[in-house]
Parts: structure tokens; C-alpha cells; sequence
């Protein structure tokens, strides 16, 4: 059996859904371990995620970090050069003063605990204060990013967790036709915005399920959180690419 590569969210994703759910995805992962590329992708930092690491029946063998501005592999979490080249080159120095100095004028903008990566994050209540910051950031040349009405994101242009996904991939010499993406939030979308086949979990965010509309690669599930992920899992490892269809029905269209 060729190896699957599962791109995974964590939060309401890997680690949604009850007990019994996560269990069996768990030991579905864990009784094919040999069969499966598991990387963790997530807006979670490096400490939350080698604590998971341990915690967890199975661990990533890579992980993407602080919504795709951080990446590592193996089980020391090591950095892989050439993707660190790149982040850091789309993310300058002076990066940080530029956004302090807008976001000061935002008071609706409040900061989120400190993190790694190459990002600034926030919290919001409403969000059309936040628009208005949002687009004097991207005239300045980042990207923003607006998921689960609370949390506001200031990335490096051209960086999210889908393109850094790709990146990875290339890095690791990973087939992207064999790589099953899978999330719950509008920080996910830009892994469905590849072309990857992936899974949306029942438990999306309304404004995901919305963006996902025009993406033939992507099966909406209807189950939640890790189920979703297995449902889907399952299908994708057993039959390969899906080259559209998941058991007779167009994945963005039909949900079994």
C-alpha cells in the first residue's frame, strides 16, 4: 500500500469530536503507522505541540506551526533549512514595528498570548473595526487572515498554511496526489485553495463551508471533528487519489 500523507488542523479537526471518535482515529493512524505520513498543521506554536506530541497515541512526523510561519521534522522538532529560508526572508525585521504601529490605532485588536513563527495575532469581538485594519496591513504588504469570529492574524505576504504545506512536501519529497488535507476554520482554507484533496469536518465554520463552495477537492464530511477525518482518511487511503469522486459522489457537492 503506498503511503498516505495526512495534512491535519488540530483544534476542532484532529483533536474534534468525543472520546470514542478520537480513540478510533487514533488507532486507525497507529495500526498503519507504516502506511501514514501524519503532519500536523495548525495555528498552534512548537510548545503546544511537542506537549501534544507526548501526550497523543501518535505523534506528527512533521509539523507546520502558527498557521503555516513555522515548520519542523522528526521527533525533535528540527528545523528543515530550506523552508526557514524562506520564511525568514518574507519576514523582515522591521515587519513587527510596521504592524505595532498599526494595530495601535485599533484598540479593538487585542493581542494573543506570545507565540513563535513569523506572525502577530489577535483577538477580535467585531469585525468590522477589523476590516478597516485589515486593509491598511495589506497595503503595506501582508496578508491577513480572519477565522472562528475571534482570532486576527498579520502573516508575510504569500505565506499560509497551504502554501507552506506545499513547500514542505516539495522539501520532503512527499507526493502531493497522495497527501489528504483536513480542516474546520477559514485558517484551513488555503490548504483546500492547493488542489489537495481534503475534508472539511461537519463541525466547519459557517464562513468555511461557504468558501469551500467552488472546490471540487473537497468532501464536506458529516461527521465532526476526528470522525470526519477518519471518514475520509479511510476512503483516501484505500482508494488513492480520488481524482474527484469519493464513493460515486463529487466531494464538494454531496455529503454521505
Amino acid at each position: 500500500m503506498p503511503q498516505t500523507i495526512l495534512a491535519t488542523d488540530l483544534d476542532g479537526t484532529f483533536l474534534g469530536g468525543n472520546e470514542a471518535q478520537r480513540a478510533a482515529l487514533y488507532e486507525w493512524v497507529a495500526q498503519r503507522r507504516s502506511e501514514i505520513v501524519l503532519i500536523f498543521v495548525s495555528g498552534r506554536g512548537f510548545d503546544f505541540m511537542r506537549q501534544l506530541a507526548r501526550d497523543l497515541p501518535v505523534q506528527p512526523d512533521h509539523v507546520i506551526g502558527d498557521v503555516g510561519t513555522s515548520v519542523a521534522t522528526g521527533a525533535d522538532f528540527a528545523p528543515i533549512p530550506a523552508i526557514d529560508q524562506w520564511l525568514d526572508a518574507s519576514w523582515p525585521a522591521d515587519r513587527v514595528q510596521q504592524i505595532d504601529d498599526i494595530v495601535r490605532r485599533h484598540p479593538e485588536l487585542q493581542p494573543q498570548p506570545p507565540h513563535g513563527g513569523r506572525r502577530r495575532s489577535y483577538f477580535y469581538r467585531r469585525p468590522e473595526p477589523v476590516q478597516v485594519a485589515a486593509t491598511e496591513l495589506r497595503r503595506l504588504g501582508f496578508d491577513t487572515l480572519m477565522s472562528d469570529n475571534q482570532y486576527f492574524d498579520v502573516l508575510p505576504r504569500g505565506v499560509q498554511k497551504g502554501s507552506t504545506l506545499l513547500r514542505t512536501l516539495a522539501a520532503l519529497g512527499l507526493p502531493e496526489h497522495r497527501t489528504l488535507v483536513a480542516g474546520d476554520t477559514l485558517n484551513d482554507l488555503s490548504m483546500f485553495q492547493t488542489g489537495l484533496t481534503g475534508v472539511a469536518v461537519s463541525n466547519r465554520e459557517a464562513a468555511l463551508d461557504h468558501a469551500i463552495t467552488p472546490h471540487t477537492n473537497v468532501y464536506r464530511s458529516a461527521q465532526p471533528g476526528a470522525a470526519g477525518v477518519l471518514d475520509a482518511l479511510q476512503r483516501f487511503h484505500q482508494q488513492g487519489d480520488f481524482n474527484g469522486f469519493i464513493s460515486g459522489h463529487r466531494l464538494s457537492q454531496t455529503t454521505i
